[in-house]
Order: C-alpha cells, then structure tokens, then sequence
C-alpha cells in the first residue's frame, strides 16, 4: 500500500472516532460553588474606653543660662543643673529615675530696635532639660519646689501615666466588643434578619491619653513656705474593634 492510500485511511479512522467526554465542560463541585457564593454579613464598629487614676508622673525640669560665650554658659549651666540633680536625689529620687531629654546650645540676640535693623548678638544661652520619673504621686509638688530652689529656671510639663496600662486597655477592649454587639443585634433588627456567628474581628488600641500641663515658668521669688499643689489627672485608654457577623439563612 502507498504512502497517500495509508495517510487516507489514518485520517478516516480518526473522523471515525467519537468525541472524549471531555468536551463538555464539568460543574464545579459543591464547595466550590459555595466558595464562589458572596455570603451576607453585617459589619460594625465599636469604640470603647476605660478609665483609671495615675500611679506616675514625669517631670521635664530645665535650667537655662546665659554668658557671653558658648563655653561660659554651658560651664554656668552644668553647676546649676548638677546642684539639681543632687538636690533630687538627697529629696528621695534615685540616679536612675533623671535622665537628660534636651541640651541645647544657641546664640542670645537683642531686641531689635526697628524692624529694618538687623538683631544684634549678645551672647549665647544654653538649656538643659531632664526628665524625672515620679512614682510616688504625693511628693511630685515637693519634688518640683526642691528642684526650683536648687537653681532650676524652668518647668516644661508635668504628665501623668500608668506603670500597667494592659488591664486598662483589657477593660476598653471589652467595651469596645459589648457597643459592637449591640450595634450589629440593632442593625440586623432593622433590617429584619437574624444575627450569626462572628466570621472576623480587628482591634486598633489607642495609647493613653495623656493630659500634660502647660508649660510652667517660676519666679525665683515664689514663696518658698507654700508646696506646689498638683492634682493628678484621671488616664483614658480607648479601643476600637470591628465585627463582621454572618446573616443566618431565611432572613429578607
């Protein structure tokens, strides 16, 4: 047989042949299709807080001096600031509770006489500022009156904080989760469907508010009698979750 008449008859046979099965296409299996279909939620968000007393405090204590020189005013500045210092602690602070937040090192000029005439230099001041961490919040007025007579100048804030903020932030989580819920039993109420299982939730902890209090400059003649009364500020800690709820069948 020639090499035309077997081709011939190869393509026949093929014709011949029924078409695989596979040409149709096959549906996708049950969880596939389940997967594919979008699932009704409900989605809520709910913000909580919780609030508790303050058990520290931080102090920003600064001495500033000026000389005629960058060198006079820092060698002036370092007496004062290390009278400070050791005042604080022969009052009860131990070395480890000051630490330095700021050194600053800049020219001093006059006052210019007229707007067109340019400030004439005088020398240079220097700022020192530490920061002193207060657990016992009886003695923070105390501790401010003895670092102002050992020859600080300047008070820049006083704040209060918590040492353990985790149980507070735990109790805000915990309201946050309680509005949600409530939120979403509202929302599916109105919309005539039933409340399901909680498919997903997120957290955002926000820090603790702190409240500082402004910037304090004392005179050197303040009375020396009288203790600085301080009142701490009540801590807020916030939180705000979201929930994603399941719709239940057979509702609208």
């Amino acid at each position: 047989m020639s090499s035309s008449r077997r081709a011939a008859l190869l393509s026949a046979l093929l014709l011949a042949l029924p078409l695989p099965a596979l040409a149709q296409p096959r549906p996708p299996p049950a969880a596939t299709q389940a997967a594919t279909t979008q699932e009704r939620t409900i989605r809520v968000e709910g913000k909580g807080e919780a609030k508790a007393a303050p058990d520290e405090a931080f102090l920003e204590l600064a001495v500033e001096t000026q000389a005629a020189t960058a060198q006079a005013a820092s060698e002036a500045n370092a007496k004062k600031m290390e009278k400070v210092l050791t005042a604080l602690v022969q009052a009860g602070l131990v070395r480890k509770d000051l630490e330095t937040s700021n050194f600053a090192v800049f020219p001093d000029f006059e006052p210019p006489p007229r707007p067109d005439v340019a400030p004439k230099q005088r020398g240079y001041r220097v700022t020192n500022t530490v920061r002193a961490h207060v657990r016992d919040l009886g003695r923070v007025g105390s501790f401010l009156d003895v670092a102002l007579k050992a020859g600080a100048n300047r008070v820049d804030s006083v704040r209060f904080g918590l040492s353990k903020p985790d149980a507070v932030r735990d109790a805000a989580l915990r309201d946050a989760v309680e509005r949600a819920r409530q939120s979403g039993q509202v929302l599916a109420t109105a919309l005539g469907v039933k409340l399901g299982t909680i498919l997903d939730a997120s957290t955002i902890s926000e820090p603790v508010r702190v409240f500082p209090m402004a910037r304090l400059a004392m005179a050197e003649s303040a009375d020396a009698s009288a203790t600085t009364p301080i009142q701490p500020q009540e801590q807020t800690v916030e939180a705000t979750v979201t929930l994603i709820f399941a719709i239940e069948p057979g509702g609208k």
